[in-house]
Formats: C-alpha cells, sequence, structure tokens
C-alpha cells in the first residue's frame, strides 16, 4: 500500500509541473506556503511567487489583476480565510469578471485539530457553491489533488478546490479517471449507495467493506466536484440504488449532502442520509476525537446506510 499522504501535498506537486510547463503560471499566498505547500512552488520559481502577506482580500484582487493581464493565477491559504475573509473579492472581483483565477483552500473541515472553531472551516463549500460561475472541487487524496490542479489549469474561470491538512489513505490511482465534473465509481452495490468527497471518501470504502459482511452491498462515488455536479451519476445511483447517503468533512447544509438532495429531489426522489456536520462549530481536540464527536466516522457512515436502506424497504 502506498505512504499516507496529505491532500494538500497534491497542490504542491502540481504547481511544480505547472511550473516547469507553463511561465504564465504564477502564484499567490497569504504568508502560508509551508502549511498550504505553495512554498514548493515558491522555492522552484521564486520569480514569479508573491507572498502578500496577512491580506487575503487584496491577494484575490491583485490574483485577478495578473489574471486579466493573461496569467494563469493560484492563490491559496486556509479555508476559513479564502472563503470567510474573501467572500466579497470572491464574488465581486473574481467570479463577476469570470476571472482565471484558481483558489486553493487548504486546512478545510474540522480535521485541522487543535487550532479550533476559529481555524476550522465547515462552511467553504455552501459560501463557494453559492457564487455563480465557480467550479467547487474536494480531491480525496493527493494524487487526486495534484490531478485537479492540473485540470484547473486547463480550464478557464474561477476554480475553488479544497485540501486537508492530514495523512490520508492512496485511494485513486494514475489509472482511475478524473475529469472535472464527473464523479468516479469506486465500488459497486445494489443496496445503497455512498456518495462521498474529500476525506470521507476513505471513510465511505471502509464502511462499505463493512457492511458487505453484513449482507449490504454499498457502492460508493467519489464526488470529487460539487459544482458542477455528475447529474447523471447521481441519478443512477438513486434508480441503480434505492437509496443514498452522503459523506462529507463539512456542514450538511448546503455542501455534498445539499447538491445530492437537489438533484434527487428533481429527478428520482430516493431515500437520502447525510453525515456531516450538523448545525455546529468546529472545537479544538485532535483529529480522530474530533471526527467521532462529530459522527463522521466510518461507523456513522455505516449506520447511515443502514437508515437509508431501511427507509428504502419501507
Amino acid at each position: 500500500m502506498a505512504a499516507r499522504r496529505a491532500i494538500r501535498d497534491g497542490y504542491g506537486e502540481a504547481l511544480l509541473l505547472l511550473g516547469e510547463r507553463d511561465r504564465n503560471v504564477v502564484v499567490l499566498d497569504a504568508d502560508l506556503a509551508e502549511s498550504t505547500r505553495s512554498g514548493v512552488f515558491a522555492k522552484a520559481f521564486p520569480d514569479r511567487f508573491f507572498n502578500v502577506g496577512i491580506a487575503e482580500q487584496n491577494m484575490v484582487n491583485i490574483a485577478v489583476g495578473l489574471s486579466l493581464c493573461g496569467k494563469t493565477v493560484f492563490a491559496s491559504t486556509f479555508a476559513i480565510f479564502a472563503s470567510g475573509r474573501c467572500w466579497e473579492q470572491l464574488r465581486n472581483s473574481l467570479a463577476a469578471m469570470r476571472a482565471n483565477v484558481k483558489i486553493v483552500a487548504s486546512h478545510g473541515g474540522i480535521t485541522v485539530g487543535p487550532d479550533g472553531l476559529s481555524h476550522q472551516c465547515v462552511e467553504d463549500i455552501a459560501i463557494v457553491r453559492a457564487i455563480p460561475y465557480f467550479t467547487v472541487i474536494v480531491p480525496c487524496d493527493c494524487l487526486e489533488a495534484r490531478r485537479a490542479v492540473l485540470a484547473a489549469a486547463e480550464m478557464r474561470g474561477p476554480v475553488y478546490i479544497r485540501t486537508g491538512r492530514p495523512k490520508t489513505d492512496q485511494i485513486t490511482s494514475e489509472e482511475t479517471p478524473f475529469l472535472v465534473g464527473r464523479a468516479v465509481r469506486l465500488r459497486e452495490g445494489r443496496d445503497v449507495a455512498i456518495v462521498a468527497c474529500g476525506l470521507l471518501v476513505g471513510g465511505a470504502l471502509e464502511a462499505a467493506r463493512a457492511l458487505a459482511a453484513e449482507g449490504v452491498e454499498a457502492a460508493v462515488i467519489d464526488m470529487h466536484t460539487i459544482k458542477p455536479i455528475d447529474e447523471e451519476a447521481v441519478v443512477e445511483a438513486a434508480r441503480g440504488c434505492g437509496a443514498i447517503v452522503t459523506a462529507e468533512e463539512h456542514s450538511v447544509i448546503g455542501g455534498l449532502g445539499s447538491a445530492v438532495a437537489e438533484v434527487v429531489s428533481r429527478h428520482c426522489p430516493v431515500p437520502v442520509e447525510m453525515v456531516g456536520v450538523r448545525d455546529r462549530f468546529g472545537q479544538s481536540g485532535e483529529p480522530d476525537d474530533l471526527m467521532v464527536r462529530y459522527g463522521l466516522t466510518p461507523g456513522d457512515i455505516r449506520a447511515a446506510a443502514r437508515r437509508a436502506a431501511g427507509r428504502k424497504r419501507a
């Protein structure tokens, strides 16, 4: 098995590749380059890296200006600052101009750990998903993050990519397909479909294996692109399994669960159970303990799958 690595590491690897390929790629950071992993690019291409300091709103506006001069711009900071402190700039400067800027937001979710609620962002997907023209991507491992960043560089317009702090298992491989807006079915099943993103894709697979031992066959879908969501994959899961569980390290309000429910309600109404943070802030603690406290473990996903399958039978 491949060594566990942080999802954010894929960002640094992709930036190195992009920097070598295209001199129009520039990178900005808000004094967090080591944590976000943009520092890898800074060391290799110092003339195309700009640390704007603790001034995220300014960073976004600078990024937009550079993009209007023909640059492909990546700007990175923590998710809480990218989506919260910069909301007006994301909306009025970046999205309204459809500028070619990619926001890569590290330290999403509660697994930031001891930093506590001030740094644990569980609202960012909902916030950015609501802004017109944004593509929103939440990779599940280091390799998928690298491929997401490379794909974003080929796109025109605003992109938000959420990465994480903890090390994770390697779930995807070089052979795993990656297309923006197209989900990846990682496991087949007929009784319930688990649609997950980010850190919880691994938990979904673990839950599915445990369910199989109980005689429940769960499909697992890696929904790495939250917007535009793969409606075809959601409808196929709803029709094929008759029940869905969503799993995300994010609030159940406005994130992956909401996006899936919107599709299901329009096209194929079936029971949907959501595993996520339930209208609460994060708190200081060790990441594994917080996952238990907030109900984001494989056991919680397994229990939600049983509930969804039971509602289908009822």
